[in-house]
């Protein structure tokens, strides 16, 4: 057993007490880790990971592709892909992260060479707590307008135009003129003229919801493209603000303070989606929309497809929040002898769960929307933005007591959101607890307060006019490819060239001795299957990849390439990290490959 992969807790023989200092607060007297802490309790753990792993896409994304690939259907490839691709990686990085009570940048002292995945890790981390944050704040913004009589996006109000409609609006009709001559006319003339359409003459197009006219002209103020930047709105800014403050304050100490937060954060969205399922079940045409989310509708043609299959994989791997380096610092503080196993297991399930449930929550009430409307479910279901802002406050707004409820689901979105939040900033002070540790030990609050303030600052520019079009741009190059390319390496260094016999001990080490069959799936899933499929979900990605595009409106190219040199600088750090050992490494390239999987490069 290498003497570096040992906590260094377990270095002096577990059996060293150090009392933990008084300027060192995020550290107990009895943390088994005194250089790093543990967590309080099993359950403040637990219900991190859940609420990692628990977040948006849960409840607007999910929902959505199980209605599109074939209802319950969808179900057979999303627990296959669970099985062979999540669980595995999932319960690979909470075993790493445990065993070497280190972060994602750390842990690589492993395999030195690999060290730019750590870093890639964090660099991505970094910027989607920038635009994540700012999702928070939409929340925050909508929870704040909810206190009010009436909701501000129930009716077309003075911030409409002529296209804010719930119904189709006429834009020409024929009209007799009397003398046996038909014209066709603008409507609008029409009305001026106190003229009558002839029935069944009426040219319409659709309209626009005034949920929809709200979130483009009052919350965000969007102007017509990332060319036109426009000035920052004042409102979201503040938003964006308290959010930050918010995590701040939750995590000055620390996983101490975090991990008190999240038994209320971790487990409210719980409560909202059961309530909202309960009054939905209770509405006229609830049925009809849990008809369409998982019953009848149920296609099982629909797994022919290959598009279904990437759907599940692809949901399963982002759900899960693997490769983001958050599994790993999570998993960092935990003490030495933790069932990681069983921590891993019930997690994902939670987490797959979750998704399922939060669909029944989401479709009971699209159904009801879909009947007093007239129309199919298939005409107002939504995904991403435009369910969490735009079709689900409609629905809403259309229910007795609205604002009650409104502010019950979006309370629920502030909450998954400010989960994964605390995780995300969590991983970045964990890598500088590792690179400075006696900083870290002095001024843990002041640093993890300075990296909210740095990140709030760079979250600004998505909150001008043209914010929305920046958290899409970042949010589609940099929350793809760059997650896929660190997990298959990963893999690839931690079972391929460090050994995965040799990790399955380490695990042993932990939590006893299984015998051997207990590992032959886990060893068939990180050996072959689980490395497979993630590079052919990297592959479909790139083959399929579309330039991103908003309300219809395309990026300009300067924006593109902007989006590339995002991902680049992520990744580019791999192959430098690389190079940079090799050169200091004594010997030529084939003995240091050779030392590689000992760790002593």
């Amino acid at each position: 057993m290498d003497k570096f992969k040992l906590p260094a807790f377990l270095r002096r023989g577990g059996k060293e007490k150090v009392t933990a200092s008084s300027e060192n607060f995020h550290v107990g007297a009895n943390d088994e880790n005194q250089e790093r802490g543990n967590w309080s309790q099993k359950s403040d753990y637990l219900l991190s990971m859940i609420g990692y792993a628990v977040g948006l896409g849960n409840v607007w994304r999910f929902p959505y592709l199980t209605y599109q690939n074939g209802g319950g259907a969808f179900l057979i490839p999303y627990a296959i892909m669970l099985a062979l691709a999540g669980l595995p990686l999932f319960f690979l990085e909470c075993s790493l992260g445990q065993f070497a009570s280190l972060g994602p940048v750390s842990i690589w002292r492993v395999l030195p060479l690999f060290q730019g995945v750590g870093i890639t890790m964090i660099l991505i981390s970094i910027f989607v707590t920038i635009y994540y944050n700012v999702i928070i704040a939409y929340s925050l913004y909508y929870l704040f307008a909810s206190f009010q009589k009436v909701l501000p996006w129930s009716e077309c109000f003075h911030w409409a135009d002529e296209n804010c409609s719930r119904t189709p609006i006429v834009t020409h009709c024929n009209v007799s003129m009397g003398t046996g001559v038909i014209v066709q006319m603008n409507y609008s003339l029409v009305l001026d003229n106190n003229q009558t359409c002839i029935n069944g003459t009426q040219v319409e197009r659709p309209g626009q919801l005034p949920s929809e006219q709200y979130w483009d002209k009052v919350a965000l103020q969007r102007s017509s493209g990332m060319d036109e930047t426009g000035v920052i709105v004042w409102y979201l800014a503040l938003c964006l603000l308290l959010a930050w403050l918010i995590v701040g304050a939750a995590l000055f100490k620390g996983i101490k303070s975090s991990g008190k937060v999240v038994y209320f954060t971790a487990l409210f969205p719980y409560v909202v989606l059961f309530i909202l399922l309960v009054r939905g079940a209770t509405l006229e045409g609830a049925s009809k929309g849990i008809s369409y989310y998982i019953g009848q509708q149920s296609n099982f043609t629909k797994l022919k497809e290959a598009e279904v299959w990437k759907d599940a994989a692809t949901q399963i791997f982002y759900s899960l929040s693997v490769a983001w380096g958050g599994l790993v610092a999570l998993s960092s503080y935990n003490k030495f002898n933790n069932n990681c196993y069983s921590d891993a297991i019930v997690v994902c399930l939670t987490n797959c769960l979750t998704s399922v449930f939060a669909g029944f929550a989401i479709f009971s009430i699209l159904g009801h929307m879909a009947h007093i409307s007239g129309k199919e479910v298939s005409q107002v279901v939504k995904s991403g933005f435009d369910l969490a802002f735009i079709a689900y406050p409609e629905a809403l707004a259309q229910l007795p007591v609205a604002p009650f409820w409104s502010i019950l689901f979006f309370f629920m979105l502030l909450t998954l959101g400010l989960d994964s939040q605390f995780a995300s900033i969590e991983t970045i002070t964990t890598t500088i607890q590792d690179l400075f540790p006696q900083v870290m030990k002095r001024l843990r609050a002041p640093i993890t307060l300075g990296c909210c303030l740095l990140l709030f600052l760079l979250s600004l520019v998505c909150v001008t006019q043209a914010g929305i079009y920046w958290v899409h741009l970042i949010d589609h190059f940099c929350a793809g490819w760059g997650i896929l390319i660190a997990a298959i390496l990963e893999i690839i260094g931690i079972i391929w060239i460090y050994g995965g016999n040799r990790f399955i001990e380490d695990i042993e080490m932990m939590i006893g001795a299984k015998r051997w069959i207990f590992w032959l799936w886990w060893r068939a899933c990180w050996f072959f299957i689980t490395p497979l499929l993630l590079m052919t979900i990297f592959i479909w990605s790139l083959v399929t990849f579309q330039t991103p595009e908003y309300g219809k409106i395309p990026y300009p190219t300067w924006s593109l390439a902007l989006g590339w040199c995002m991902i680049i600088f992520c990744i580019i750090w791999i192959p430098i990290m690389a190079i940079v050992k090799l050169m200091k490494a004594k010997g030529n390239f084939v003995q240091v490959s050779s030392r590689m999987g000992e760790g002593a490069v």
